[in-house]
C-alpha cells in the first residue's frame, strides 16, 4: 500500500521537507579510535545534514567520552564556529569524581551547551551510583537536560535504573538515548509515566514496529530523533520515521517539534535564527 504521508512524498521528491526541519538530538563529533568515518569534521557533517534537511545537531565529542578535559573544549570550538548548526552536551565521566566536580562547577560558563551527557554502559558506573549524585543534584537544581546512554537490561543504564533516577530527580529532563534498546515495553512505560523522560530514537528506529509501539504507548510528544552521526547517516533514520504507520503530526513531533520545545527552554530559538 502506498504511503499516504504528504511529508514522505515531499522527502521522496526533494530529499528533504521545508515544513519539517530535522533536529538531531544525539550526535557525536571527531574521529574515533579503530574506525574510519567519512564525515568526522563539522564541515563534512554539515554537507550530509544539508542533503537530509537536518537543521541542527546536538553533539558530544568522541574525545570527551574518555577525556573530558580535552573533549569538551573541542566541542565548544565547534559550537562557537557554527552556532546555527551545532549545540553540544557537556560530557561527564564518573570514574574521575574530583574532575567531574570541577567540570560541573565550570558548566554554567559554557556557551552553546544544552545539558550533560552520561555514558554509563561504557564507563561501567551505574546511573544510580553515588558518583553521579553531584551531577544529578546540579541538574535537578537547574532543571537541566541530560542525554543518557540507555540499553535494555543493562546493569548500568537499563530502563529500570532510569526510572529510579526519574523518581529521585523529577526536575531533570532525561533523554533515553537508544530508548533502552531491546527492553521496549519498560522504556515506553517510563517515558509514559514520567513527564520529563523522553525516548530518543538512535538505533531504535530500525527495529520493526517499535516506532508505532512508542507512539501508541508513550505518545509522539515524548519521542526525539537522533542518529549517532557520524556513526550513521540521517537518511536511514528519517526514512524509518517517514515509513512508520503513524500520522504526519506524529512525524513532526518526532523529527523537530519536541526538540524545538526542549531547546527553546535552553535558550535556543530556531525560529528566530531562521529570521
Amino acid at each position: 500500500m502506498r504511503n499516504p504521508s504528504a511529508l514522505a512524498k515531499e522527502f521522496r521528491k526533494y530529499g528533504k521537507a521545508a515544513s519539517c526541519p530535522i533536529i538531531d538530538m544525539h550526535g557525536h563529533f571527531g574521529p574515533y579510535q579503530g574506525i574510519y568515518f567519512p564525515a568526522d569534521t563539522a564541515e563534512a557533517m554539515m554537507r550530509i545534514m544539508d542533503r537530509a534537511g537536518v537543521r541542527m545537531i546536538v553533539c558530544s565529542s568522541h574525545t570527551a567520552l574518555v577525556d573530558t578535559r580535552r573533549g569538551n573544549p573541542e566541542m565548544a570550538e565547534v559550537v562557537a564556529k557554527y552556532p546555527d548548526r551545532f549545540r553540544a552536551y557537556w560530557a561527564l565521566n564518573p570514574n574521575y569524581p574530583d574532575r567531574m566536580k570541577e567540570e560541573i562547577e565550570a558548566y554554567p560558563e559554557q556557551k552553546g551547551f544544552v545539558g550533560f551527557k552520561f555514558l554509563s554502559d561504557y564507563h561501567k558506573v551505574a546511573i544510580t551510583d553515588d558518583r553521579y549524585g553531584p551531577a544529578l543534584e546540579f541538574a535537578q537544581e537547574h532543571r537541566m537536560m541530560i542525554l543518557m546512554h540507555t540499553w535494555g537490561n543493562s546493569p548500568y543504564d537499563g530502563p529500570a535504573l532510569i526510572e529510579e533516577v526519574a523518581k529521585r530527580y523529577p526536575e531533570v529532563t532525561i533523554l533515553m538515548g537508544h530508548s533502552g534498546y531491546g527492553e521496549w515495553d519498560r522504556a515506553i512505560g517510563v517515558a509514559r509515566d514520567y513527564p520529563k523522560v523522553y525516548l530518543e530514537l538512535t538505533a531504535a528506529y530500525h527495529a520493526n514496529g517499535v516506532i508505532e509501539e512508542m507512539v501508541q504507548g508513550a505518545g509522539s510528544h515524548k519521542m526525539l530523533f537522533g542518529t549517532d552521526m557520524p556513526w550513521f547517516t540521517p537518511h536511514y533514520g528519517i526514512g524509518c520515521v517517514l515509513c512508520a504507520a503513524i500520522t504526519d503530526e506524529d512525524r513532526h513531533n518526532i523529527l523537530h517539534r519536541n526538540a524545538e520545545t526542549l531547546l527553546r527552554l535552553r535558550g535556543v530559538n530556531l525560529e528566530e535564527d531562521d529570521g
